[in-house]
């Protein structure tokens, strides 16, 4: 398997690049509008075509470049999305998978992505694992050290413990943790890290333990999210633009 990790700076987000070496099929996880271009020229350059855009969530600090690459690069690409995502892109539309728990994503002959459903950030949220469980994609369920807000965009403290607590039970310890942002320079965990050290919520915190400390950090909004949130529920086209 051919992997990337790519970075905004902006809004600390990570896209990850998965591609089959054989056929040259690849996906890309969580996308950003402003790094299409990027992200295109990394395609040409790697010989690859994008078969699926997938998005972990529907983002608040971002708009996803998904709908932007379909237009301008990889017309067949399907964009993934969970069926409890709200997104809704002009249906029928062969541009658009709806999936969920037990589901899997395959890329070629030799990528496979199974789907966990992991809610809390917001209803709509998934994670993929990696056929050999090695590798976890989490989204904004589970961070290095942290995880995702639960306070917008129907967060639950609680849904977002038992969807974490979920990914430990189901995952190795060796298995690799990939998020969906990272804030303080670091790229990749471990479940077995994130069990002992996340100081949110390791493997002996509880529920009401964790509900407490999400209750309590008081954030800010994320800048964009007016802006974000619509776009992506269109598959990531901005407001004022129509679909192409």
């Amino acid at each position: 398997m051919l992997f990337r990790q790519l970075f905004n700076a902006e809004t600390c987000t990570f896209t990850y690049l998965l591609a089959c070496e054989e056929t040259k099929e690849a996906a890309l996880i969580d996308t950003v509008y402003e790094e299409v271009k990027r992200d295109a020229k990394l395609m040409e350059e790697l010989g690859l075509t994008v078969k699926y855009l997938i998005e972990t969530h529907v983002h608040a600090d971002h708009i996803t470049g998904g709908r932007e690459i379909i237009n301008n690069n990889f017309p067949k690409a399907v964009q993934v999305y969970s069926v409890h995502s709200g997104v809704t892109i002009e249906q029928p539309n062969p541009n658009l998978q709806l999936v969920k728990e037990g589901d899997i994503i395959s890329i070629g002959t030799s990528v496979k992505l199974h789907v966990v459903e992991t809610p809390g950030h917001t209803n709509g949220c998934l994670s993929f694992y990696t056929d050999d469980k090695l590798k976890v994609f989490t989204g904004d369920a589970l961070f290095i050290r942290g995880c995702g807000r639960t306070d917008f965009q129907q967060g639950s403290p609680y849904t977002l413990y038992n969807s974490i607590k979920k990914l430990y039970n189901t995952l190795p310890d060796e298995c690799l943790v990939y998020p969906g942002h990272d804030y303080k320079g670091m790229t990749c965990s471990s479940i077995g890290e994130e069990k002992k050290f996340n100081p949110r919520i390791n493997e002996n915190q509880t529920a009401e333990g964790f509900a407490t400390i999400m209750n309590g950090l008081n954030l800010p909004q994320p800048k964009k999210i007016n802006i974000a949130v619509p776009a992506n529920l269109l598959g990531g086209v901005p407001v004022d633009q129509k679909l192409k």
